[in-house]
């Protein structure tokens, strides 16, 4: 009787199946179908990656999916070391045939001529193919030997690099962004359902299936042409919306994603408690992140904030289209979820409208650090400022930076003898003026 084991890894997102003995051509069949590949080094069935029906087909034929107990880093380890003899063994062949052809080829040793019509002859020709082909077979093995160091090197690589905290910073930027495609899907399919509860008439039903976005594709077509009546086609809609934003099979997405993000959030250590200011923004924020459809926080009294949505929340936030939780409770929360509240961003300087003949700021020059480029200042309106096209404007960080001024082409502004390239500072003459800032004073 086959014995079958199923483990999964989160650090791949791999199932993979250990079988006794050799699959009867029934199971085998199945499993090849489910996209499970053979691996044969490892003498294991190995999915690309997780899905629900890979999950239940593990589960039939193993009964339980148990946590995989070698690592990347091992497996990637023993990969490395198969390879560095594989690769040590196409270096020894490829010593081997040198010697062997150095060998052949001492019957031309000092530049020794083939003499031809001499009895030797078919001997020599013979001889020099011998050293030719060794010499070639040397060198196929000496480029194998290469291929699979840098195979064994860069399966190391790659471990380290699926380990590194940036790169696993990413991946949870890319659970984040795939646990929201699922979200959408939801909202959407809720958002239809409620159009629907409002078009019962067979006018209101044409005209809603008029829109591609509520109705399949081809929908229209046939209540056009007579096959389903507007009731028939309602119900319909209203059938496939209910299966999307209620179905087993999306929801088992979402959690298989938000136990993937609790895994390498793990990783990168505790999720630290935001013990700042808490603000509607910051909640919005984070429900937005999580795939809520256009959340909307209020502040309510003694200090609790509701959140809403005009559609159900994610089904791991709340249980219907609104929350309301105190100020600690949605500190939780949000803890629990693995959200970090982004810091702000340091303001960048302000822009100012200087009257001055020259302005300076750091060099673009290539290799030029800590020195300046000097722009003269010219005086125009906002009206042709404002002419000048958006990629021909722009500003500039001052020397000091302390703050900005504005930049334009010198010939959209049509200023005489400017050379074609030119660039300019900016004064307008008929905005408010701000004071030369004190630090430009003490270099002048």
């Amino acid at each position: 009787m086959v014995t079958i084991t199923a483990t999964y890894s989160p650090e791949d997102n791999k199932i993979r199946l250990y079988a006794s003995a050799r699959l009867d051509a029934e199971t085998y069949a199945r499993v090849k179908e489910a996209g499970f590949v053979w691996a044969p080094k490892q003498e294991l069935f190995v999915a690309p990656k997780w899905t629900p029906a890979r999950e239940d087909l593990a589960i039939e034929l193993a009964g339980d999916i148990e946590p995989e107990e070698m690592t990347l880093a091992e497996r990637a380890l023993i990969k490395a070391e198969r390879l560095d003899n594989l690769a040590m063994k196409r270096r020894q062949q490829a010593e081997s045939l040198n010697r062997h052809a150095d060998e052949l080829g001492q019957a031309f040793y000092m530049g020794q001529p083939i003499l031809v019509g001499h009895h030797s002859e078919r001997k020599a020709r013979k001889t020099k193919e011998r050293m030719e082909a060794a010499t070639d077979k040397a060198r196929k093995a000496d480029s194998a030997a290469n291929y699979w160091l840098y195979r064994a090197t860069g399966v190391e690589a790659f471990a380290n690099m699926k380990n590194n905290p940036k790169v696993r910073a990413n991946r949870i930027k890319t659970l984040l962004a795939e646990l929201r495609d699922l979200q959408r899907a939801i909202n959407t399919a809720n958002s239809n359902l409620q159009i629907w509860e409002k078009g019962t008439t067979d006018d209101q039903i044409r005209a809603l299936i008029g829109n591609s976005n509520i109705a399949p594709y081809g929908m229209y077509s046939d209540l056009r042409d007579g096959k389903i009546t507007p009731q028939e086609a309602r119900e319909r809609c209203i059938k496939g919306s209910t299966l999307v934003a209620t179905g087993p099979t999306r929801k088992r997405w979402i959690e298989h994603v938000l136990n993937r993000l609790a895994f390498e959030r793990s990783m990168l250590g505790d999720v630290p408690r935001y013990e700042g200011e808490l603000t509607p923004v910051i909640i919005q924020a984070f429900a937005r992140e999580h795939g809520a459809e256009k959340p909307k926080c209020t502040v309510i009294d003694d200090g609790f904030f509701m959140l809403e949505s005009p559609v159900p929340l994610p089904a791991h936030l709340a249980d219907g289209s609104w929350l309301e939780l105190s100020e600690d409770e949605w500190r939780d929360v949000m803890q629990a979820c693995g959200y970090i509240v982004p810091a702000k961003k340091d303001a960048l300087p302000p822009i100012l409208n200087i009257d001055a003949e020259i302005l300076e700021s750091p060099s673009r020059a290539f290799g030029a650090r800590g020195e300046t480029e000097k722009w003269r200042v010219v005086r125009v309106t906002k009206e042709q400022y404002s002419a000048v096209h958006n990629d021909a404007r722009g500003v500039r960080p001052s020397a000091c930076g302390q703050f900005r001024f504005k930049v334009a082409s010198a010939r959209h502004l049509k200023i005489e003898g400017a050379t074609p390239w030119e660039y300019v500072a900016v004064f307008l003459i008929d905005a408010k003026a701000h004071d030369v800032p004190s630090i430009m004073e003490a270099a002048a």
